[in-house]
């Protein structure tokens, strides 16, 4: 088997960038990790410290590397794949997805939640009312003072104790109160659990979707930008940032000591975490509710391995980072609806499944969205999903850019701010992170250089089986996906050049997957991946990528049945496997958990055009 080790990982030139490396009073300065590995899953491990990490910083809109192949990353990247593709109705008829005016009319949140009488954070998450005047539009202020988001692992004595003493004075107001900490985490059960209808927009017996849309993105920062400004004013600090999870960097991935049951009231514990995950344990990007195993060393590998998995090979244009086109009249239930952006459907769930407690019937707190945000680590958890995003964009890669339809610049959600008043945002405003008036500090980014391994397992593999695996042209869809499924998928073409893969990038599309969700789902999907007695493992280049989904609740009849699709790249994944030259590629199903009512209307692979 496989295994990527840190050392293995390039020597890059650091590129100086004053918005990256400008220093802040809330972080102790470093330019080394410092990784302990004495208490990973395999006792056999040895102490890892003080390992020289790549120097990587990003620029502002461009990646200047002198020491990397920026073809390698363009290969397989860019493009953009039209919504039409993926959803029935286009784009031409939509309406922007508007909150309602009235925050506080919703119904209560996964109605028929199977273990509802078990949870414990309750399903009424209607907002209070304050006032019958309709919302403002929100106006960003004029030359912001910049706060600077801090990496958890790395925050000052001093910041700590202020972020602890603004969480306690949310958590000090009454309930009702539009910033109490109840009502904050209201927000998220409201807007992510079908509170909300589509009334605003003209549909109101279809509900309202945040996840598995092009809206996750923009408004997960709209949320967490009003939170923020909201901490600033209860402790008169305007200046005041949320920390962010790093758990995209070595020294990130286990929980921030901060979190952790002191002995003393720590106003930022959650007794509904995993007692099993806390530090020193390893984040696992790639969790499917139970732990890999691997050590330390592997842990680490197969986590950067993934990162690039999926903020590259999986994410080459807007749709496939963002998610699918989300517009007034679409209804989240459809099968033929609908794809989960790259980030959502993996490290995003990871996380949240990995942190909430598996004794909870729910798995409250971050294990299902209708309580996720009473953890306070919810919100620095989307602090790095946010991260991510900007991230991705100042990568300067081709095809990263947020999407430019007025559906999407449109549309709009409904706040309170920090001043009580109840105010309409739109994604429009939310493309400019300095313009919102924060900005993230700098940390590495070692998954940039983290390309899976290549394993090739011969060529042709596709053309062996022939006769003993089905081909997709003959099978019967929807498929179900509740064991092991092998298929062979034909590609549109074979033997590119560099010069097409430079005009176009190879996917595989999954469309219309549908699933129950009040479960937990992940689905993982190989390529090539032949029976050899050894497991692949995600560090490897067999393995395209996964399709996860975190309990939120929608009604269907007995089941809350949904809809969502996936997108993964092949063109450096037949690179490293040594089948370029194939006419069709075997792809495997591995259903991990929460699969039984699972099917698929659609597998193919397209070229798609690098605009």
């Amino acid at each position: 088997m496989a295994s990527l080790s840190l050392s293995t990982l390039p020597s890059t030139t650091t590129t100086k960038n004053p918005l990256f490396s400008k220093s802040s009073p809330h972080l102790k300065q470093s330019n080394r990790f410092k990784v302990s590995c004495n208490a990973a899953a395999n006792n056999n491990d040895k102490r890892v410290e003080n390992f020289e990490a790549p120097k990587l910083i990003l620029p502002k809109t461009t990646l200047e590397m002198q020491n990397v192949d920026r073809r390698n990353l363009l290969l397989g990247l860019g493009g953009l794949y039209g919504a039409a593709n993926l959803a029935s109705i286009p784009s031409a008829f939509g309406t922007p997805i508007a909150a309602p005016d009235n925050i506080s009319d919703c119904v209560t949140a996964s109605s028929n939640l199977q273990n509802s009488k078990d949870a414990v954070r309750g399903l009424a998450c209607c907002p209070p009312v304050l006032s019958t005047d309709k919302p403002k539009d929100y106006v960003l202020p004029t030359n912001p003072v910049i706060r600077v988001r801090p990496a958890a692992q790395r925050a000052t004595e001093e910041y700590v104790a202020k972020y602890k003493a603004a969480i306690q004075a949310m958590k000090d107001l009454p309930d009702e109160h539009p910033h109490s900490w109840k009502q904050q985490a209201k927000i998220h059960c409201a807007y992510c659990n079908g509170g909300y209808s589509q009334e605003q927009s003209g549909y109101p017996d279809i509900q309202l979707q945040i996840h598995n849309t092009w809206l996750f993105f923009p408004f997960h920062r709209w949320y967490l930008y009003f939170y923020e400004r909201i901490l600033g004013k209860l402790i008169n600090d305007p200046t005041f940032a949320l920390p962010y999870w790093n758990w995209d960097n070595p020294t990130g991935m286990v929980l921030p000591a901060m979190f952790e049951q002191d002995g003393k009231k720590n106003p930022i514990f959650d007794p509904y975490r995993d007692a099993t995950h806390l530090p020193p344990a390893i984040f696992d990007v790639g969790y499917n509710g139970s732990d890999s195993g691997a050590s330390c060393l592997d842990q680490i590998g197969s986590n950067l391995s993934l990162m690039y998995r999926q903020m590259l090979t999986n994410a080459p244009d807007t749709t496939t980072f963002f998610g699918g086109e989300f517009v007034a009249g679409n209804d989240p239930l459809k099968k033929e609806f609908n794809l989960a952006g790259s980030i959502e459907a993996g490290v995003h769930t990871a996380a949240h499944r990995w942190v909430g407690n598996p004794r909870m019937a729910n798995n409250e707190d971050m294990g299902n969205f209708y309580s996720a945000g009473y953890d306070p680590l919810f919100y620095v958890h989307h602090a790095n999903v946010d991260r991510m995003w900007k991230i991705w964009k100042d990568l300067g890669i081709q095809g990263h850019n947020e999407p430019t339809s007025p559906d999407w610049l449109d549309a709009s959600y409904v706040f309170y701010d920090e001043n009580e008043q109840l105010v309409r945002v739109y994604n429009r405003d939310s493309v400019n992170v300095q313009a919102m008036g924060y900005d993230y500090e700098r940390s590495e980014i070692p998954w940039l250089h983290s390309r899976p391994i290549p394993h090739a397992k011969g060529a042709n593999v596709a053309a062996k089986l022939a006769g003993v695996v089905q081909k997709v042209e003959d099978v019967k869809f929807p498929l179900k996906l509740n064991e092991i499924v092998k298929v062979l998928v034909k590609r549109p073409t074979k033997k590119r050049s560099k010069k097409d893969k430079g005009k176009a990038n190879e996917m595989l599309f999954l469309n219309g997957i549908q699933f129950d969700g009040e479960e937990f789902v992940k689905l993982d999907v190989f390529v090539n991946d032949v029976d050899d007695g050894v497991a692949t493992t995600a560090a490897e280049s067999e393995f395209a990528g996964s399709f996860s989904q975190l309990p939120h609740g929608h009604k269907h009849g007995d089941k809350m049945l949904m809809s969502s699709g996936a997108a993964f790249g092949l063109t450096e994944l037949l690179e490293d496997i040594e089948a370029e030259d194939d006419d069709s590629i075997l792809v495997t199903f591995v259903p991990k958990i929460g699969c039984d009512d699972v099917t698929v209307s659609e597998i193919k692979i397209k070229l798609v055009p690098i605009v």
